[in-house]
């Protein structure tokens, strides 16, 4: 019998699974001239407190089929998406309040290519290839429904193609692509009566 605890962090789980991505989307609505700005600076950094929550949820599906890869999987995800998306999310909103190019800061930050790198520019591409190797592990160990797991493989590769070179079109469908999966996923969590250790059953 599980607690009524374990099942409000379920619920708590699955209502980060929707904003998260959530934030990403309406994020991207928000960009200027392919910065992100103020406003979406800001959602961006707000965004990564419940990705934190959001990424438990998912390999949480993985801990007893594949424990390692769940634990340091976890680890890894968490410092991509959270030092790499606070670390752009910070520089696009302190840029833009001090009113610094985007050539201008690039060049600053060669400066310092160890601390720029574990910063920014080494952990910001391990958020999308978190997920693409996770989706690929929800999917062989069935997890989820392979529709839903080969849709956050599509955001996965989608995301960096948008985020790199700022293409606004490329960052909704990547936006959607990642936003539909979770959104189901934490409506399952959610609604659950049972705490789910092992994978996402269809209602």
């Amino acid at each position: 019998m599980k607690t009524e605890t374990d099942l409000l962090h379920l619920k708590l789980q699955g209502f980060c699974l929707i904003i998260a991505p959530l934030l990403f989307l309406i994020s991207t609505f928000f960009w200027i001239d392919g910065q992100y700005g103020i406003t979406a600076a800001t959602l961006i950094c707000l965004s990564i407190v419940f990705w934190i929550p959001a990424f438990y949820a998912l390999f949480g599906l993985l801990k007893y089929s594949m424990p390692y890869y769940a634990a340091i999987g976890l680890l890894i995800a968490i410092y991509g998406c959270c030092m790499g998306g606070m670390g752009f999310g910070m520089l696009g909103y302190l840029s833009a309040i001090f009113k610094i190019s985007h050539h201008s800061y690039l060049v600053i930050l060669q400066q310092y290519p160890i601390t720029s790198g574990l910063l920014l520019f080494w952990s910001g591409p391990l958020f999308p290839l978190s997920l693409l190797v996770l989706s690929v592990n929800l999917i062989r160990k069935k997890a989820v429904p392979v529709w839903l797991g080969a849709l956050i493989c599509l955001a996965a590769i989608a995301f960096p193609a948008s985020r790199i070179p700022r293409i606004a079109l490329i960052a909704h469908l990547a936006d959607v692509l990642l936003l539909i999966p979770l959104l189901i996923i934490g409506i399952r969590f959610i609604k659950t009566k049972e705490v789910i250790n092992a994978k996402i059953k269809k209602d």
